[in-house]
């Protein structure tokens, strides 16, 4: 069992800079983090290790000092790291990211083992687009399983899975066939306590460096600021809301006559409200 891990070094959602030209992430004097989203998946996978055994790899692409990050994946226990640099990378977008990250995916299961899962989490704070880990699945082929709650079963003899996925309404209930990619949905776990043992190999282990060229990267146009079709216009903060929230007391009223006054408060609202239970009824009555 083979279990590929993609996990990003972002920077503190807090502290977040934008360039005035290019209109890319400033990275440079900026605290990092590893993605939280993607700790959710790392967990996973340390899951899926201890109950079936064999290996987790764990990836990521960006600069040098991204290794920072991936130390901190070894010592929750992961126990390969490998680092996807190179100047071509900078300024991907998620299309030329999936290209990058999928070529060094069948790389890493060409030099190490087959790969039988890989793990994304749902999404990044910094892009918040979540469409890396369907991007990936796409690009190798695989099926995706998107915002999954819970691995429900895993059969390593007939090459399946079975999860449990979070969708508009309820839960999904899915099967398919290994490899796949699975991305997890947040407080689906939580990250252990690395083993002293791990923090002390975390601290020696010696990350697996890979330019784009030995990563296997044939075309250099499909990465980077040249392979990203992606345009970004204007990045600006929300403007504030010149209102304030108002105050309703709801002690000893009875509730028509909270309602009431939330109306009266927002007058556009009971008739959206209402044009939602119309759309719903007519919703139901249709064959």
């Amino acid at each position: 069992m083979h279990n590929v891990v993609c996990i990003k070094q972002v920077p503190d959602s807090a502290q977040i800079r934008v360039h005035p030209v290019t209109n890319t992430i400033m990275r440079q004097g900026v605290p990092t983090i590893i993605n939280p989203y993607d700790l959710f998946a790392l967990e996973a996978a340390l899951e899926v290790r201890d109950r079936f055994g064999g290996e987790i790899t764990v990836l990521t692409m960006g600069p040098p000092s991204a290794e920072e990050s991936l130390r901190k994946a070894l010592a929750y226990g992961a126990d390969r790291a490998v680092l996807l640099t190179d100047r071509c990378f900078a300024g991907s977008d998620t299309l030329a990211t999936t290209y990058a990250l999928a070529t060094a995916i069948r790389k890493i299961g060409k030099d190490y083992r087959p790969t039988n899962l890989i793990f994304t989490g749902k999404q990044t704070i910094d892009g918040d687009t979540a469409q890396v880990g369907p991007g990936i699945a796409k690009r190798m082929g695989v099926v995706q399983l998107t915002y999954v709650a819970k691995i429900r079963s895993l059969d390593l003899a007939a090459q399946t899975i079975e999860v449990e996925r979070r969708c508009e309404g309820g839960v999904q209930v899915l099967q398919t066939k290994l490899p796949c990619l699975v991305t997890m949905l947040e407080a689906t776990n939580q990250i252990r306590r690395g083993a002293m043992a791990d923090a002390l190999r975390a601290a020696r282990a010696q990350i697996v460096k890979w330019s784009a060229q030995q990563a296997g990267v044939e075309d250099t146009s499909n990465c980077g600021l040249k392979g990203s079709p992606t345009v970004v216009k204007r990045v600006f903060a929300p403007s504030a809301r010149a209102e304030r929230a108002a105050l309703v007391e709801a002690a000893e009223q009875p509730a028509q006559a909270l309602i009431d006054a939330i109306f009266s408060l927002q007058p556009k609202l009971e008739p959206d409200l209402a044009a939602l239970a119309r759309d719903a009824r007519s919703g139901e009555s249709r064959p």
